[in-house]
């Protein structure tokens, strides 16, 4: 029997941000950096992989370390470096490339394997016909964020970092290689400009900031960035490979800024900060992938996911941030589900980014790698915890139990709607405990796909573990 699908779609400890996904034969894999639990900067792990059937986005199986940080490539022997965001392609040899960079150089590094998730090899690095590495030539940009696509025997390769007011960072590049998979046959040209180069331009307030991805569908190349502003993935089309990119919109973002459906459009309803994902058309359906923030900080992401439309003249309209993202419609309005599923959190104060202790969070026990489930903490004064979407149509009109499950010193209760801003369908009243406790009340929903709105109202500071349709 098919489970359930939730965002974030792996488990509930695992973190792994920048995700590009790629159908590979009957899989979908997904390739990413590898944030730690509590982590103290970015990308401290070795790269993992996880898949599933392209007929069931439920299904993920952990596929391993693909490529360790260190002991392969030979300029990180002594481990000082972690690896930052990478691409994989299948070249016109049949075997599977994955690029990368490492957080404190400006060249791009490459290794192989014969399969889409097994143990990758040092290959090489991304060099001119001298020899010399991409990034290390003077007037060289640096390299960060590789993303690659392979047509026949060429593989385009786009890089770029652009932070804020960098007048020596002209924008996101693109580098055509040979089919080595190495060896640079067209020189690199910018092809979508950072916020200094940006005024005027189509891109201006949507500029290049990092998180190059690209894909073709349909006859039209795909370029999906980060962009300025950090919290929203963008996307730029062209007919040609390395030029002519035109700005379309925004794909996604982390905290929802710009969907107007459900609350004011500028109204941000979740803690956000950078984003980094890909569009990948898997089944039938396209999908976007990108990451949100736990923790409080930008060191601790996790992989999310939300089927998008392409429109027939190629536009794609922004999409909201969900539980359900890869599940294929609403989830169940029976059973349990686990607090971390949440989608939209704020208090009265909303905020885009995200801002340690100042707000509610999602956390887990022990430290990285321990498989412990997540929950939401620091819940100290009016918070609204957003999960979407569930068919209430088979329970509706009835009176069912509703169940929380909190733990620590507060003193308040919970409003229960299907709606932020929406009437109260009920309340359940909570106490100070210093063990997770559950406090239920009698609720009745309405027909239809709603989102379920928990509301806190009090004081004190406490966790909210999970809830349960009864």
């Amino acid at each position: 029997m098919k489970k359930q699908g939730f965002n974030p779609y792996m488990p509930s400890w695992e973190y792994v941000p920048d995700g590009e996904p790629h159908v590979f034969g009957d899989r979908v894999y997904v390739y990413g950096s590898h944030d730690y639990w509590n982590g103290w900067v970015f990308c401290l792990g070795d790269y993992v992989c996880y898949s599933a059937p392209v007929d069931d986005l439920t299904s993920w199986r952990y596929e391993g370390v693909i490529y360790p940080r260190v002991g392969e490539d030979p300029c990180n022997e002594d481990g000082r470096m972690v690896l930052y965001a990478p691409d994989v392609t299948q070249g016109p040899d049949g075997r599977y490339y994955i690029y990368y960079v490492y957080d404190k150089v400006g060249f791009v590094s490459v290794a192989v394997c014969d399969t889409p998730a097994g143990k990758y090899k040092f290959y090489g690095y991304v060099h001119y016909k001298d020899g010399t590495r991409l990034g290390d030539r003077k007037g060289d940009e640096p390299q960060f964020d590789p993303a690659v696509i392979t047509e026949d025997d060429t593989t385009y390769l786009y890089t770029g970092f652009c932070g804020n007011h960098m007048k020596d960072r002209h924008g996101a590049m693109a580098t055509v290689l040979d089919k080595d998979m190495l060896t640079i046959k067209e020189e690199p040209v910018f092809i979508v400009p950072g916020d200094e180069y940006s005024k005027g331009s189509c891109f201006e307030n949507h500029a290049f900031f990092e998180a190059p991805s690209i894909r073709k569908f349909n006859g039209l190349y795909y370029f999906v960035y980060s962009s300025e502003v950090m919290h929203e993935l963008c996307y730029a089309t062209s007919k040609n490979p390395t030029k002519d990119f035109v700005y379309g919109g925004v794909v996604v973002s982390n905290c929802d800024k710009g969907i107007s459906t459900y609350k004011p459009a500028d109204m941000p309803a979740a803690y956000g900060a950078n984003n980094h994902g890909g569009i990948e058309f898997i089944n039938g359906d396209y999908y976007i992938f990108y990451h949100r923030h736990t923790n409080g900080t930008w060191y601790s992401r996790q992989g999310c996911s939300e089927k998008i439309k392409i429109n027939p003249d190629g536009s794609i309209p922004q999409v909201e941030i969900t539980s359900c993202g890869l599940n294929g419609g609403p989830l169940k309005a029976e059973g349990e589900y686990p607090a971390y599923i949440v989608c939209n959190m704020f208090t009265d104060e909303p905020s885009m980014y995200i801002a340690g202790d100042k707000y509610p969070r999602v956390v887990q026990d022990g430290g990285d790698g321990d498989e412990n489930i997540g929950y939401i903490a620091n819940i100290s004064k009016r918070s609204n915890f957003g999960f979407k979407y569930f068919d209430f149509t088979p329970i509706a009109g009835k009176e069912i139990t509703f169940t929380i499950e909190v733990r620590g010193y507060s003193y308040g209760e919970y409003e229960i709607k299907t709606a932020w801003d929406g009437p109260v369908l009920g309340k359940i009243k909570i106490e100070s405990e210093n063990v997770w406790r559950p406090y239920s009340t009698k609720v009745t929903f309405p027909a239809g796909t709603h989102a379920l709105f928990l509301t806190y109202t009090g004081g004190g500071n406490h966790q909210l573990k999970g809830f349960k349709f009864n």
